[in-house]
């Protein structure tokens, strides 16, 4: 095997050579073969050990088996030690849920700190199989069925075209010892259930399971390139708009397309929908009806649908201003005071005031219901609400209006309109100029 493992860096991860590696080990069958076969082959590597503290007595054997081990080869190893269920409780995750986003973030954070290049894990060809079975019983699209990349980003997965039983054999023949783990004894998880009881069966009914998935498996990425070539050029067709916070799509072109409904799941699949009937009924819905993820919404805008956030990093918040402000941050971009002699017009960036009419501290708010002021040039006052169907603005527009406000009166809506209570008259003695840099 460490010659066809060694055929195998030289031929498709020829890259690895050259650089620092740090192996994500367990005590297992599976990370320690991988171990010995890149210690074997000269490999820069280190090793990354994680103590998830939730078998107790043996989950400090792994401990000491990973340190012994790093000592036998004189190799570099870092252990972590986690209070797993802890985690778990506070995250509202499930146990091995937990278990894994500790791992990688720790692994992520390790490789950053010590400069290593990539990390390497030792998932093989029966966890392979193991993870389409789960996409497949759970439901999923083609990508659920493509399996586990053997690269993706930093993260590499050198043994994806070897068995469990090859592992076994390899390290039988070369006296490796390893750690159980006595919870993959369980059928308490599906991956084990089906490990124990699914795989098998299959496996008698063919014996050659494990070569006919590999070969489908390679079908299936080929076909998903594919797929993927052609979402691309949709995309460059039906896209009118995209920028750092949402996306426009021109809904008669993506109805002009030979299979409209998968277009739009390939090309929406990334943002957690999965109410799908409802998201491909907005292509004849009436204007201004959604449909939301947890972290996304899909917005019906007269011949457009958009997609934006729902989950905003920044918390919306009153920002209050005092007249000895002269620029202040906003959500909006830089909002900026100065005392002034002239005028200008045609900057709609830009409001003059009457300064001596303002009650300080000014404030900076998101328009709420009921909310109304005297649109300029106008001695009546209207609703907001009124404002915004007047000027067509779309439900997102009107979820990023803001407000600068004088006590509870509105002075402007930014980048829309100032209000008539403030405008300049031949009574003013103190002109204050407004401007808003759109810089964020």
């Amino acid at each position: 095997m460490l010659e066809i493992f060694q055929q195998h860096i030289n031929n498709n991860l020829n890259f690895l050579k050259k650089t620092k590696l740090l192996i994500a080990i367990s005590g297992g069958l599976d990370s320690v073969v991988l171990t010995h076969l890149c210690h074997q082959l000269g490999l820069h590597i280190g090793l990354a050990h994680c103590n998830f503290n939730l078998r107790g007595e043996e989950s400090d054997g792994d401990e000491e088996f990973v340190l012994q081990l790093s000592e036998d080869l004189e190799l570099e190893v870092f252990i972590e030690n986690f209070d797993t269920e802890t985690f778990a409780k506070d995250h509202k995750l499930s146990t091995q849920m937990a278990a894994r986003t500790l791992r990688y973030h720790w692994f992520s954070e390790l490789a950053e700190q010590l400069h290593f290049d990539y990390i390497l894990t030792a998932h093989h060809a029966d966890d392979n199989l193991e993870t389409f079975l789960i996409n497949l019983s759970r439901g999923t699209g083609l990508e659920g069925l493509t399996g586990i990349p053997e690269v993706h980003g930093k993260i590499i997965r050198p043994l994806l075209r070897f068995t469990r039983k090859q592992l076994e054999q390899y390290a039988l023949k070369n006296r490796i010892t390893w750690r159980e783990d006595s919870s993959n004894a369980s059928n308490k998880y599906l991956r084990n259930k089906l490990r124990h009881e699914v795989i098998p069966v299959l496996k008698d009914i063919n014996p050659q399971l494990l070569q006919n998935f590999q070969l489908t498996q390679a079908h299936l990425q080929d076909s998903k390139t594919i797929i993927d070539d052609s979402i691309e050029e949709v995309l460059k067709k039906t896209v009118t708009k995209m920028s750092e916070h949402e996306i426009h799509f021109n809904i008669q072109k993506i109805k002009g397309l030979s299979h409209p409904k998968a277009y739009l799941y390939h090309m929406l699949k990334d943002y957690q929908f999965t109410e799908w009937q409802d998201v491909t009924d907005l292509l004849d819905a009436q204007s201004g009806k959604q449909v939301c993820s947890k972290s996304h919404c899909l917005l019906k805008n007269r011949d457009e649908l958009i997609l934006f956030r729902t989950i905003n990093d920044t918390p919306e918040k009153v920002i209050v201003i005092s007249e000895e402000n002269k620029r202040v941050k906003t959500l909006l971009g830089t909002l900026r005071f100065e005392l002034t002699d002239s005028l200008e017009t045609g900057n709609p960036s830009t409001i003059y005031v009457d300064k001596d009419l303002l009650k300080y501290p000014l404030t900076v708010r998101k328009w709420e219901k009921g909310d109304y002021f005297y649109p300029f040039g106008m001695e009546s006052k209207k609703k907001l609400s009124k404002f915004f169907k007047d000027e067509k603005l779309s439900i997102l527009e009107k979820e990023k209006v803001w407000l600068l406000c004088s006590n509870q009166d509105i002075v402007w809506i930014l980048n829309y309109r100032a209000d008539n209570r403030f405008k300049i008259t031949d009574k003013t003695h103190n002109i204050l100029k407004i401007t808003l840099d759109n810089d964020t």
